[in-house]
């Protein structure tokens, strides 16, 4: 397996030889953020953190790291942050946890790529004492960590789904589906979460195909053109993200078909919102990572100074954005979206 190593930066020349080896030995990206002093060093020095995100590539999980890592300095506390080399890299995640430990981080915040593939080295982790918190993706079972803080991604998909059908008006839906990894939770949450919005059940007739992503832009351009090439009548699209929006839309828009289909998404980066505005898809559900790590790191620091452990899914949010509101639905437009993105 090929290893994936940082470019020489002055950060990465001052981590830690013990640092340096868990990225070589996970095969992730990794890097170490310290902040001398604080509210939340022990005798020890600075309370460790660490956090496991599914990439280091996705702008959503980018802004995730650097929020955790302005978070932890706030508090005066060290982060360590590594990354699968893909999203769906469930090996690199249990090798990144399992080290992580080895490093003696009071709490680990992750982003599960497969929410059951973890869960031994997750339970390692809390017989040693550890605070696990899932960040964005729950596990399966929800209780294998202490708490969870994550938009509602059944909600996310249902939002998006609403206003599609909204869109459609009486005309009958002729849908295809961008989906995620096949067995993702967040995949699977957003797409059922979808079918329910549209007021759709699986394998409905309305639904003319549906492909695998993994989230990304040039495979859902891929998977979108071949579908397009078994049935062209589509008038609705579901994507997982806006990478996936933004492929769905090149093979629409080669095909002819631009502005003639209904494209939801879901993230809300900036690129999105500004995909949205330049009328590339109609709306996106807006999630609020910041919140997410902000939040994480905040719950580790508190366990670290009196052994509090908060519990059970705290929902950060999700806001549709759209400069076509409609009626009976909540959004924001894109000068909002544009205030309160990501990326």
């Amino acid at each position: 397996m090929a290893l994936k190593l940082l470019p020489t930066t002055k950060a990465s020349r001052t981590l830690p030889v013990a640092v340096l080896a868990l990225c070589l030995a996970t095969t992730t990206a990794c890097t170490q953020t310290k902040s001398g002093g604080g509210d939340s060093a022990g005798s020890d020095g600075p309370v460790k953190i660490g956090l496991v995100t599914k990439t280091d590539t996705n702008p959503y999980f980018v802004k995730l790291r650097e929020s955790a890592k302005a978070a932890a300095e706030a508090k005066g506390a060290t982060l360590i942050a590594v990354a699968g080399k893909f999203d769906g890299d469930n090996e690199g995640q249990v090798s990144a946890i399992e080290n992580l430990v080895q490093q003696g981080v009071k709490g680990i915040l992750i982003t599960p790529s497969n929410s059951t593939g973890i869960l031994g080295a997750l339970k390692q982790a809390k017989d040693k004492g550890i605070l696990v918190v899932a960040l964005d993706t729950e596990t399966d079972p929800k209780d294998a960590v202490d708490a969870t803080y994550a938009t509602n991604n059944v909600t996310a998909g249902e939002l998006q789904g609403k206003y599609v059908k909204a869109t459609l008006g009486s005309t009958p839906p002729k849908l295809l589906l961008m989906d995620g990894s096949p067995g993702g939770t967040v995949d699977e949450q957003r797409h059922r979460g979808f079918l329910q919005g549209m007021g759709l059940k699986y394998g409905d007739p309305a639904i003319l195909g549906a492909a695998p992503t993994n989230g990304d832009q040039n495979k859902a351009q891929a998977a979108m053109e071949n579908l397009l090439q078994r049935d062209a009548s589509v008038n609705a699209v579901y994507t997982l993200n806006e990478p996936a929006a933004r492929g769905a839309v090149a093979a629409l828009t080669a095909k002819g078909l631009a502005g003639k289909v209904a494209v939801g998404s879901i993230d809300g980066g900036c690129q999105g919102v500004a995909d949205v505005k330049a009328g590339k898809y109609l709306v996106t559900v807006m999630q609020f990572p910041k919140k997410m790590a902000e939040q994480g790191v905040d719950a580790v620091v508190a366990f670290s100074k009196d052994g509090t452990k908060p519990s059970g899914f705290q929902d950060t949010g999700a806001q549709l954005i759209t400069d076509k509101p409609l009626p009976g639905l909540d959004s924001k437009d894109t000068t909002w979206g544009a205030q309160n993105c990501w990326g």
